[in-house]
């Protein structure tokens, strides 16, 4: 049925109610493209464009040194082009401009150890071989017919040797970079003067615009903002120290616990991220042996350590500051995690351990899990306020205390066994037996208690070795000597001298 209102045609079509509705045309192939372009638009690109916005926000959010480090890179681009765009600047550098600009590009890292490290390598490097490559190029020219051969074959001999030098792990862990660098240049500036008249002058210019593009990286890096690669290893090692005595009192707790059902579900979550602690301290081996760039990796000892021995003296740390014991304390303090790995293990085991087992261990468990908890937290205070400990003695002391109680308790567990078929008891040995019977343990139910008491015995022999390695590290860079008195228990204790 068809009907015509203010001019225009509409169609109507008869339901079974008696009723018409109005029937609506399918729109074109042309309206039906457009809108599905549009549903594409908004729904996959638009949508898919604000999902990555939030997350480049947030991670600026998280870490504002990265937002730092970007706009330090965008300031020294900007400054170096100023000698590409200036006239007299480029004409001063003849026309190798570019050469700084590309500097800053490949030697500008997030801090400033790494700055340091490649600005070194590059300079050193394009020095060296820019010498030996006109060496070469002179040697070359007066060796009349032989000129190609010549080049050709001191290309092969020190690209075979910086190459091959890269491969030694303690060249390589420092000047690597540099050993590429030299590679390249030697092979321009060698090859090159073949076909080029004032080499000299060449080699000069380049020198020269590498020379101004490491000055602006490292001005830059150190004065604007610097984030330090010494201070980022340093307080690493505070954190991981921290979290190893929260991972240790939060094991030893978990077990010996009762067992209840908790209701709060954040506290839940707290404490199972604080038993987890140690594996950030597992993880945290590349971050201290490789990576130049530690807030980019995101945790993920040429090395961290190697990196902050390129840096200038800053705050608490001299030119000459013992960063490799930074590696030697890292070992250490990995050991103590092995160790917390397994604790964890102990606290998932399926098989119930009973509650007069774990009666007989608890206390003198919790007592040197709190002790060596209580060095850890010490080691971490001393690393951060960079001053030595007043009371390590006294700790370690008490620490080594805990252990001989636990040792003592361990060889007084009543172990239950089987009586020989021949003996028969009397009516009263009978009697006294069913008495004892009730406090003595199986073997079986003392193993597991048994494998987490030795892992706290080996952990507090571990975690002395990390308190030896601390203190080397204050003694060889000066820390401050503690003038807090000494309070508490400790003041009745007398730790054991060293012969």
């Amino acid at each position: 049925m068809a009907s015509q209102e203010a001019g225009k045609l509409e169609w109507r079509i008869s339901v079974d109610n008696g009723t018409t509705e109005r029937l609506v045309p399918r729109a074109g192939l042309s309206k039906r493209i457009f809108l599905w372009l549009k549903d594409l638009v908004m729904k996959v690109i638009v949508e898919r464009m604000a999902e990555f916005m939030m997350k480049a926000w947030r991670i600026g959010a998280d870490d504002p040194a990265k937002v730092v480090h970007c706009l330090k890179v965008g300031l020294a681009l900007s400054l170096v082009s100023i000698f590409y765009y200036m006239r007299p600047l480029y004409d001063g550098v003849g026309g190798n401009a570019m050469w700084a600009i590309m500097t800053v590009v490949v030697v500008f890292e997030s801090n400033v150890g790494a700055t340091f490290c490649k600005c070194v390598n590059r300079v050193v490097a394009t020095i060296l071989a820019g010498s030996l490559g006109i060496a070469v190029h002179w040697v070359a020219t007066q060796s009349g017919k032989a000129e190609v051969f010549v080049i050709g074959c001191s290309v092969f001999l020190f690209a075979f040797a910086a190459t091959y030098s890269r491969f030694v792990p303690s060249f390589k862990a420092r000047f690597d970079y540099g050993a590429m660098i030299f590679i390249l240049t030697f092979s321009l500036v060698s090859v090159g003067g073949y076909r080029v008249d004032k080499l000299v002058e060449l080699a000069q210019q380049r020198v020269s615009t590498i020379a101004i593009g490491t000055s602006i990286c490292i001005i830059i890096t150190v004065f604007f903002c610097p984030i330090w690669a010494g201070s980022q290893l340093h307080r690493l090692i505070e954190r991981n120290l921290e979290k190893l005595a929260d991972s240790l009192d939060g094991c030893v707790a978990e077990y010996f616990k009762e067992n209840e059902v908790s209701t709060n579900r954040n506290e839940d979550e707290d404490t199972s991220m604080k038993l987890q602690g140690f594996k950030c301290v597992l993880n945290s081996k590349g971050t201290e042996e490789a990576m130049p760039l530690i807030h980019f990796a995101g945790f993920s000892l040429i090395s961290q350590a190697n990196l902050a021995r390129w840096e200038p003296a800053h705050g608490s740390f001299n030119f000459r500051h013992p960063w490799k014991l930074y590696v030697k304390i890292g070992a250490a303090m990995r050991r103590c995690a092995y160790c917390l790995e397994n604790l964890s293990i102990c606290v998932s085991y399926e098989t119930e351990t009973p509650d007069q087992v774990k009666k007989h261990f608890g206390e003198a468990c919790m007592k040197l899990s709190s002790a060596s908890s209580k060095i850890l937290r010490e080691l971490m205070e001393m690393m951060k306020n960079t001053r030595k400990s007043s009371k390590m003695d006294f700790l370690v002391f008490d620490m080594n205390s805990a252990v001989q109680e636990l040792q003592e308790t361990l060889k007084t567990v009543p172990i239950e066994t089987k009586k020989k078929p021949e003996e028969v008891p009397s009516e009263e040995e009978n009697k006294v037996d069913n008495e004892e019977r009730n406090t003595l343990m199986s073997l079986h139910e003392v193993l597991p208690v048994a494998t987490l008491v030795s892992l706290l015995i080996e952990n507090a022999a571990r975690i002395q070795t990390a308190v030896e390695a601390v203190d080397e590290l204050a003694n060889l860079a000066d820390f401050e000597q503690d003038s807090k008195k000494k309070t508490g228990d400790n003041n009745t204790k007398q730790p054991p001298r060293s012969s």
